[in-house]
């Protein structure tokens, strides 16, 4: 967390429960945290196309849920940073439940009918996180978030699990490399960014001297709070791609990863031709 003494900018003094390790207002006086706040770009930008394409895709509704949950939490986030006021930092906080939520929901329904929806798991999941919201919001404690936020993450079925799941595509060899690869580099992307995050925190008085006598180009890439902001992002986002690409599989499409640019991933797919 940042030491006590920031400057003050355009939000006026920090409300907020947390205050992160980069300095407050030292690029523009009207953002708290500038390179906390624009690396969230990744979190807002690609899941709206990836929700547009959805749309246009005719896919389930919770893939397009997906998309727009992790968009929220990626503005909620720029909104927290941007001010560190609190009513802002809830504005980021909470829709991180929301989205893993949504996300727990669609791993576990990757082998089902198409269109089925399944009840007592929604209704699990939606009383799940309006108990989480009242007891946030009572108790204001940023590591009760930070624990229901793991738990939420070790609830997601592993890519093991979803192999050994009665996946009607199992003649289809081809899929299994892109498949096993979305899913370990979502998981090894999130972790990365999981351990920025903690040295971040751990060191942030290092960090700051050690930015203090670096140029500021340099400094910027000890923004691991901004980096956390990237790897989780795109993690997120791979994440969704994954159940994505089992959930289109298992409905007898063929789904291929194809990257934009050569850079950027997305799933393309078409109705598998009957022989």
């Amino acid at each position: 967390m940042a030491p006590a003494a920031d400057r003050q900018g355009y939000w006026g003094p920090p409300t907020s429960t947390l205050d992160w390790c980069e300095e407050n207002y030292a690029v523009t006086w009207y953002i708290a945290e500038f390179w906390n706040t624009v690396s969230n770009l990744i979190m807002i930008i690609p899941p709206v196309f990836g929700a547009i394409q959805s749309v246009r895709d005719g896919l389930e509704k919770r893939y397009i849920a997906s998309y727009l949950a992790l968009t929220v939490v990626g503005m909620g986030s720029w909104c927290f940073h941007m001010t560190l006021k609190y009513e802002m930092q809830l504005l980021d906080e909470l829709p991180m439940i929301y989205s893993c939520c949504i996300f727990v929901y669609c791993m576990f329904e990757c082998f089902k009918t198409k269109s089925s929806v399944n009840y007592h798991l929604l209704f699990t999941l939606v009383l799940f996180s309006l108990i989480v919201t009242t007891v946030y919001l009572k108790v204001k404690e940023p590591i009760f978030h930070q624990v229901i936020f793991k738990i939420l993450h070790s609830c997601h079925p592993t890519e093991e699990f979803c192999f050994e799941l009665p996946l009607r595509a199992a003649d289809w060899p081809w899929v299994y490399p892109w498949l096993r690869g979305l899913g370990y580099t979502s998981l090894g992307i999130f972790l990365m960014g999981f351990l920025l995050w903690n040295i971040d925190n751990i060191f942030c008085d290092s960090l700051r001297n050690f930015r203090k006598k670096v140029p500021p180009i340099i400094g910027v890439t000890t923004q691991f709070h901004a980096w956390w902001h990237i790897l989780t992002g795109l993690g997120s986002y791979l994440h969704i791609l994954f159940s994505l690409y089992t959930r289109t599989l298992y409905l007898r499409y063929r789904p291929k990863v194809k990257f934009l640019f050569g850079i950027w991933p997305v799933i393309l797919f078409e109705p598998l031709r009957k022989h």
